[in-house]
C-alpha cells in the first residue's frame, strides 16, 4: 500500500485474501457496467461529453472525500507527476470511450489489457529498468494476442480497433507516473488530482463537440461517473487485503463482466478469436506480473 502523505500513518493492512478477491471482482463489475452504459450513451452522445459527465461525477465524489482531510489530502508532493498522470488518465478515458461507439465492449476490454506490456517497454526509458528476454518474450506474445483480437486485414477490421490500444498506452504512462510517486503520494490525493485535471481538460474541450443533453443522458452520465469511481475505489481497497500477485488473475475477469453486460444490453457475445486473443494477452500480463514480483524479492540475473 502507498504511504499516506503529510506524515500521517498509513492505514493498517489487514490480510484477507477472500475479501481482496471479492473487492476486485466487484470493482470489475462496476467498471464494466460503466463501460456498458457509456456504449449505450455513445449511440446519441459524443464521447467527449460522456467522458466529461463521467469526470464531473468523479471530481465531486473525490472532493467530498478529500476536502475533510484538509491540506494533507489536497496538496501533492509531486505536482508535476500528478499533472502528467492526470493528463494521461484523461486521454486514456477519452480514447476508450470513443472506441465503445464502434466496438463490442468485450473486444475493447480485451485489447485494453495490453497496458502491462506497454508498461514493460516504458520502464526502460522512464524508470531506467533493465528488461530481460523473458519479459520481452511475454510482451511479444501479448502483442500477438492483440493481433488475434483486432485481426488487421480481416473482413471485420476497422480503424476504431486501434483506439483501445492507444488508450492502453496512455494508461501505461499513468501507471508509470503512479509508480514514480508511490512513495510520497496518498492514493486519495492522486485520485482527486486526476479527477480535477480530467474535468478541467474536458471542460475546455466541450465547445468543440457540444450538443444539448437530455435529462436521461445527464443521469446516465452521472451513473457512469459514480460506477467507475466506485469500481476504482474497490480495486484500491482490494490491495489493502491481498497481494497484487494474488489479485492479478481476478482483475482480468473484468472481461467476463464485459461479456455479460455486452450480451444483456446489446445481445453481443465475443467470438472465438476475441477469447483466444484475450487468453493470450491475459497469460502474458500475468507472467509479466510474476516476473515483477520475483524482481521485487531480490535481484535477478535476467528480467
Amino acid at each position: 500500500m502507498q504511504p499516506v502523505q503529510g506524515g500521517q500513518p498509513p492505514s493498517p493492512r489487514r490480510e484477507n485474501s477472500l475479501r481482496g478477491i471479492g473487492l476486485v471482482l466487484l470493482g470489475g463489475a462496476f467498471l464494466s457496467s460503466a463501460d456498458a452504459v457509456s456504449k449505450l450513451m455513445a449511440e446519441t452522445v459524443p464521447p467527449l461529453q460522456i467522458t466529461w459527465l463521467r469526470y464531473a461525477a468523479f471530481a465531486v465524489i473525490m472532493l467530498a472525500i478529500a476536502l475533510p482531510g484538509g491540506r494533507p489530502m489536497l496538496v501533492p508532493n509531486r505536482l508535476r507527476l500528478q499533472l502528467l498522470r492526470g493528463v494521461a488518465v484523461t486521454v486514456s478515458s477519452i480514447l476508450f470511450v470513443s472506441s465503445l461507439k464502434y466496438l463490442p465492449i468485450a473486444d475493447a476490454t480485451a485489447t485494453s489489457f495490453i497496458s502491462p506490456l506497454f508498461v514493460t517497454a516504458l520502464s526502460i526509458p522512464l524508470l531506467g529498468e533493465k528488461i530481460g528476454w523473458r519479459r520481452w518474450t511475454a510482451t511479444i506474445i501479448g502483442l500477438i494476442g492483440v493481433l488475434i483480437v483486432v485481426r488487421p486485414g480481416g473482413a471485420g477490421f476497422q480503424l476504431a480497433a486501434l483506439l483501445p490500444m492507444l488508450s492502453a498506452s496512455a494508461w501505461a504512462f499513468a501507471l508509470i507516473f503512479t509508480r514514480m510517486m508511490s512513495a510520497t503520494e496518498n492514493p486519495v490525493t492522486t485520485l482527486t488530482w486526476s479527477a480535477i485535471i480530467g474535468f478541467l481538460l474536458l471542460s475546455l474541450l466541450q465547445p468543440f463537440d457540444w450538443q444539448p443533453l437530455t435529462a436521461q443522458a445527464i443521469w446516465l452520465g452521472v451513473f457512469v461517473g459514480v460506477a467507475s469511481t466506485i469500481g476504482h475505489w474497490f480495486v484500491i481497497l482490494a490491495f489493502r487485503h491481498a497481494d497484487a500477485s494474488l489479485l492479478a488473475p481476478f482483475a482480468y475477469l473484468q472481461l467476463l463482466w464485459a461479456s455479460i453486460f455486452g450480451f444483456l444490453m446489446f445481445a453481443v457475445l465475443p467470438d472465438r478469436f476475441t477469447w483466444l486473443g484475450a487468453v493470450i494477452i491475459t497469460g502474458s500480463g500475468l507472467y509479466i506480473a510474476h516476473r515483477e514480483r520475483l524482481r521485487a524479492r531480490g535481484p535477478l540475473s535476467r528480467g
